[in-house]
């Protein structure tokens, strides 16, 4: 079928390369463009729009089938078939088969693939003349799954390591046994802990009484050496 340059034609093509004109133009068309767009909420600066890529187009014709077109005077096509059910049954056929099929409207820019996502149609106002319909069309893009295969790795048996020994730093919870000192030096000698809880707050590495332990809630007891200290 070829299009007409002035003539304005709503045409349907099949996967069979099989073309029909809808036998009588509708009033108006709607064609639905969308992005995929999303808001969030960004701190101290409040509600952004993230731009996405283009959803599917859609196209929703609305009008008439003639029981008899080829007897009607309204008619606006330049080709028509026998009857309303040729162009319902074809309609139908391309729907069940579950492949795309392009729409054209001559004398526009609008070339469609798509696939035919709901097709209603029944009389209206107890007239038998004609049914009407509303033909809804959804944009087709082609893609292509691939399947990956996932290699299975060999599973390897690691020896368990023993657990390294707990180290002693700022701030570790310790067990204290021996007795407390006012410096890092041992000077001035005080109290034996006798396994206190306590909890390292200062540390001076290289003196004979490295570790100043505090208790829990952070009050100052002493200095003390390393071997009067262990993990809690």
């Amino acid at each position: 079928m070829v299009y007409m340059n002035n003539h304005l034609g709503f045409y349907l093509t099949n996967d069979s390369n099989e073309t029909i004109e809808l036998p009588v133009n509708p009033a108006e068309v709607t064609v639905k463009r969308e992005s995929d767009d999303k808001s969030e909420t960004v701190i101290k600066l409040g509600e952004v729009n993230l731009l996405g890529e283009d959803k599917l187009q859609d196209i929703s014709i609305e009008s008439s089938l003639p029981i008899n077109p080829k007897e009607e005077h309204y008619v606006s096509a330049l080709e028509l078939l026998d009857s309303a059910q040729d162009y319902i049954d074809w309609i139908e056929s391309a729907r069940k088969l579950k492949k795309p099929i392009r729409l054209v409207i001559s004398t526009t820019k609008i070339s469609l693939k798509s696939t035919v996502a709901s097709f209603e149609y029944g009389m209206k106002n107890g007239y038998d003349g004609e049914y009407t319909y509303t033909l809804s069309l959804k944009e087709y893009r082609p893609f292509e799954a691939k399947k990956i295969g996932v290699k299975q790795q060999p599973v390897q048996t690691v020896e368990e390591r023993p657990s390294p020994p707990n180290k002693v730093g700022m701030g570790s919870t310790v067990i204290v046994n021996g007795q407390l000192h006012r410096d890092s030096q041992g000077n001035g000698p005080g109290q034996t802990e006798q396994n206190a809880t306590r909890k390292i707050s200062l540390v001076a590495p290289g003196a004979l009484y490295p570790y100043h332990v505090a208790t829990l809630d952070g009050g100052a007891r002493g200095w003390v050496k390393e071997s009067d200290v262990r993990s809690a």
